[in-house]
């Protein structure tokens, strides 16, 4: 872990820098996702994939040929 105050690498674990003895410990609450965030991201990257591909077959469709013709 870098020491914000003196800039030197130490150990991951360390509580506190070795060269300056700055207390290495986390104050801040570090943001987790929670469930809600999942849910939100993959419904937001489904939409976006659908709209894709709709935007591209009509621009594709020209350039397209059936395959069946008049059964």
């Amino acid at each position: 872990m870098k020491c914000p105050k003196c800039n030197f690498v130490n150990k991951p674990n360390a509580k506190f820098c070795v060269k300056c003895g700055y207390e290495l410990l986390l104050k801040e609450k570090i943001w987790v996702p929670d469930a809600k965030w999942y849910i939100k991201t993959i419904i937001i990257i489904y939409v976006v994939l659908i709209i894709l591909f709709v935007v591209a077959s009509i621009l594709l469709k020209p350039y397209v040929r059936n395959i069946v013709e008049n059964w």
